[in-house]
């Protein structure tokens, strides 16, 4: 019999059968499930006896490695040979800090601590023969001291580290021996320590021991000794934790969900199916490995299955996947997902409670107290465990967070760090200091979860009357002669048959001697119909500066094209839709400056601004009889666009307005300014100072750069300034005083382009994107929604407080627009922001491409859902509460929706992806 079999039969545990390869069913079934809607964060909280704990290892942090009679292990020994450049010998020093291993596990409020003894610690030659009183002590106050903070032990017997004489004399674990000395070792522990511990782990992480250590396997004999002598007295529950990854099929046929199958079979499955299900190897491990995998015989069977506690799961990076061997994957893709793991457990092993004993990631081993890193995926794996209860029906009884203190982290050695508390290793007492991944799993172990706040629920109300629902388009369709009437072929209409027009060869009809009409394009009707189907009474789209002015001088203007854009915008007014126009749409592809400019310098020329205004000043004059809502410069605070060339858009921007101030407004009677894009920019730690600095910084150089000059004090923002002086750095051009005169106060409304949300912090990690310029680290939310940018309603409502002193079934902008638009209703009614309008982007995908509401297949056009969705909230102008009256409105249109409440207060619209 092997080692392995020998384990698998002495740790027996408790289970009722489940049906084979049950848990095949996992990915089909989160392939079904509601997207985006199950990808949302579940505001929610755990069951009132939910374990929350946190763990360590013995030979990652006691250190004391020859300390009070204790005998080498074999990590004792394997990290002093070879090319090894550190050991284990001092770690985290815990044998003499527990003081301060239990100041950091009261501080983070857990009911549970996971821990390993040291077997050459208790027994240092492995055998009771050699008992250390003292080593045995150190045990004894460890748990004594948790019991007076109220926090309960999971101890673990053994997690890797075999007192080496065991390993010289006997060979280790490949000696049937061992079966007896690790039988004689836990009973005891379960003496010693049995009335004090209710939670015990008999080793941890079996994979590690059998393929990467020694490949016999490893085995024990505790659990039957503790059912029959010690469970009647002391009432413990026992395990053994089992490590695995997750997968995911590279294709979406049978054949890889089988593969995948395999895959865990073959790690998680080579210890649990036995354990848990019939008593014998999965299947799958069976007929690819024949006779180098043992057979267990029928009385073996009976003994191994059916006798488990609990289900004690690990998974992390460290460990679940990163040693993973490649072959073992049978070419699927692994994958982050503990809910889907633990469904799998869940139904491959009959619903066995499971307790998370392991969970983390890791950081480089030169971060400090800042791991957003780390936080993040806490939250992750935390929020999933939390789904997988509430949503998947899986009982997961614990979550435990690992590891309390850095440490030596195995084959990594102290290149990472896993802790919630910085150990500082030059220092005489390894002083601990709680990172921002302790205070934020201190703040989840307080509320027992994520308690849905009042500010993450959907709000009710309803808009202001008067308010702009608009969509989006970067451009529009352009044709430039008539279609209607153009064609002068005779045809027969054939009413008999089929129905269809037969043209007659070599007949035609005479030119039509009329004055070409608006109503002649088909293309304007066709898409102002399209516009209107959508429910809005806006339309936002840009006309092209080097299209309409192609030299460069206004007075051989494009007259065909304007001609087009003052048919187009009539055709808006006759639908009760709103022209908004832009004047020059930014994008990093072209200028889209004339020829003459646009190889002269483009926005660095100083003729630029002016010759801007000239190109406003006749789309005024052409369009703006049809046009009150102008946009000078869409999205120019680009952070491609130079200070300098910025500097030019702003004069540009400004002689424009004042254009429009000065020689039409009292005709026109409409309105001008410019739109910014502004994603918001969140502190990585919302419960951190040190971090709200780095989001200003931010918002001052993405937005306050465009913003403040025009909104505010006529000059570039004070933080923007004194930041760039810090750096020595001369980049920022200086307003003299009739420039900052001529840019102050130019605008009419503020409208901005929201599209996502973003992280920031001080603290540098190499695997996010850092900008050293503003010594800020961007970084994501790894439970948002990723489109691919992220999802993040609740930044346009911080954004606009800010301000304010499958293909066509395209869920994820339904789900988009849904929230978007509610955390809209937020600011204006909860936080009381001046907010006039909303415009979706974009229209048709034929001019912005995946973007828009409307699809086209083969010349087809295709309605999403995304502007049934759209046009069912404008016409309910918002989300108005069940059974309340309806608003009252004035019925009649006016000319421009919006124009006579369009005052110099912030928001007016923006844009939206």
């Amino acid at each position: 019999m092997s080692g392995l079999l020998a384990l698998l039969i002495f740790l027996g545990f408790t289970s009722a059968a489940a049906k084979p390869n049950a848990g095949l069913k996992t990915w089909g079934r989160f392939s079904k499930l509601p997207y985006p809607g199950d990808k949302a964060f579940l505001y929610d909280t755990f069951p009132g006896d939910f374990i929350w704990a946190v763990g360590t290892a013995a030979y990652q942090v006691e250190g004391a490695f020859e300390k009070d009679g204790k005998g080498l292990s074999v990590w004792d020994t394997f990290t002093r040979g070879g090319n090894r450049m550190a050991t284990g010998d001092v770690g985290s020093d815990s044998y003499h800090n527990i003081h301060a291993d239990i100041r950091a596990i009261r501080q983070l409020g857990v009911s549970h601590y996971r821990f390993s003894l040291s077997w050459s610690r208790i027994f240092p030659n492995g055998t009771r023969g050699s008992y250390n009183e003292i080593g045995t002590n150190y045990y004894r106050t460890l748990i004594k001291r948790l019991r007076e903070i109220r926090v309960q032990p999971v101890v673990t017997l053994y997690h890797w580290d075999l007192p080496d004489h065991l390993q010289q004399t006997l060979g280790g674990w490949s000696n049937p021996e061992l079966v007896g000395i690790f039988r004689d070792y836990a009973d005891f522990c379960f003496q010693t320590f049995g009335n004090d511990v209710k939670y015990w782990i008999t080793i941890d992480n079996p994979f590690v021991v059998a393929r990467h250590g020694y490949g016999t396997g490893a085995h024990a004999a505790a659990w039957h000794l503790y059912h029959r002598h010690y469970r009647p007295r002391q009432q413990g529950r026992l395990s053994m934790a089992l490590a695995s990854h997750w997968i995911k099929p590279s294709r979406t046929r049978l054949e890889s969900l089988r593969e995948c199958q395999c895959s865990l079979d073959h790690v998680l499955g080579w210890f649990a199916r036995p354990l848990f299900t019939d008593g014998d190897y999965p299947p799958c491990m069976k007929a690819r490995l024949g006779s180098r995998l043992p057979s267990f015989t029928p009385e073996e069977k009976e003994q191994v299955k059916g006798t488990a506690d609990f289900f004690a799961l690990s998974h992390g990076a460290a460990l679940s996947f990163q040693l993973i061997n490649d072959s073992l994957k049978f070419g699927q893709q692994e994958d982050l997902d503990l809910r889907m793991l633990l469904y799998w457990v869940n139904a491959e092993y009959n619903k066995p409670p499971i307790f998370v004993v392991q969970s983390g990631w890791y950081v480089l081993g030169n971060t400090k107290t800042e791991d957003p890193k780390h936080m993040y995926y806490l939250k992750r794996f935390i929020a999933e465990a939390l789904k997988s209860i509430i949503i998947d029906g899986v009982n997961v009884i614990g979550y435990t967070a690992w590891s309390l203190i850095d440490g030596f982290e195995w084959h990594r050695e102290y290149g990472i760090r896993r802790g919630l508390y910085y150990v500082d290793f030059n220092t005489p007492d390894m002083k601990r200091e709680p990172k921002t991944s302790a205070t934020f799993y201190r703040n989840v172990i307080q509320r027992n979860g994520f308690p849905e706040l009042p500010e993450n629920r959907p709000a009710q109300g309803i808009f202001p009357c008067d308010f702009a629902w608009g969509v989006s388009a970067n451009s529009i369709q352009v044709e430039t002669t008539p279609s209607q009437f153009a064609d002068l072929s005779v045809y027969l209409w054939n009413i008999s048959n089929n129905g269809e027009l037969m043209r007659l060869e070599g007949f035609s009809v005479p030119p039509v001697r009329r004055t070409p009409h608006c109503a002649d394009y088909a293309t304007i009707r066709q898409q102002v119909d399209e516009i209107q189907q959508v429910g809005v009474n806006h339309f936002h789209f840009s006309l092209n500066w080097s299209a309409v002015v192609p030299t460069g001088d206004v007075a051989h203007p494009n007259t065909t094209l304007l001609g087009y854009y003052r048919c187009f915008t009539h055709q808006l007014l006759q639908a009760n839709i709103t022209p908004v126009v832009t004047l020059w749409h930014h994008t990093r592809q072209r200028s889209s400056l004339p020829a003459p400019l646009d190889t002269a310098n483009k926005w660095m020329n100083r003729e630029t601004p002016e010759a801007f205004a000239d190109y406003a000043r006749l789309c005024y004059r052409e369009l703006g009889a049809h046009v009150k809502m102008w946009i000078t410069l869409n999205e120019p605070n680009d952070e491609m666009v130079s200070y300098q060339e910025g500097h030019q858009m702003l004069l540009a921007h400004a002689l424009a307005w004042h254009a429009y101030d000065r020689e039409f407004r009292h005709a026109q009677r409409g309105k001008v300014s410019l739109a910014l894009h502004m994603d918001w920019v969140e502190p990585a730690f919302s419960f951190s100072r040190e971090d709200v600095e780095p989001a200003k910084r931010v918002l001052d150089f993405r937005v306050g750069w465009f913003a403040e000059p025009i909104f505010g004090s006529g000059d570039y923002p004070l933080g923007m300034r004194s930041w760039l002086r810090q750096l020595n750095s001369l980049d920022l051009p200086v307003f003299n005083e009739k420039d900052r005169q001529l840019v102050k106060g130019t605008y009419d409304f503020f409208a901005i382009s929201h599209f996502s949300t973003k992280l920031v912090t001080h603290a540098k990690e190499d695997s996010y994107t850092y900008t050293a310029m503003l010594e800020v680290q961007h970084m994501i939310d790894t439970t948002w929604i990723m489109s691919p940018r992220p999802v993040v309603p609740w930044g346009l409502r911080k954004a606009l407080s800010w301000e304010d002193p499958a293909r066509f079934k395209d869920s994820l902008r339904v789900y988009y627009l849904y929230n978007y638009i509610n955390e809209a209703l937020k600011a204006y009614t909860l936080d009381g922001v001046n907010l006039k309008g909303y415009f979706a982007y974009a229209l048709s995908d034929q001019r912005d491409r995946g973007f828009g509401m409307y699809g086209h297949v083969h010349e087809q056009v295709i309605i999403k859902a995304s502007l049934s969705n759209y046009r069912n909230i404008i016409q309910h102008n918002g989300f108005p509460i069940k059974g309340a009256a309806p608003q009252q409105c004035p019925s009649m249109p006016q000319p421009c929706l919006g124009c006579h409440v369009l005052v110099k207060r912030p928001v007016v619209g923006f844009l939206t992806l």
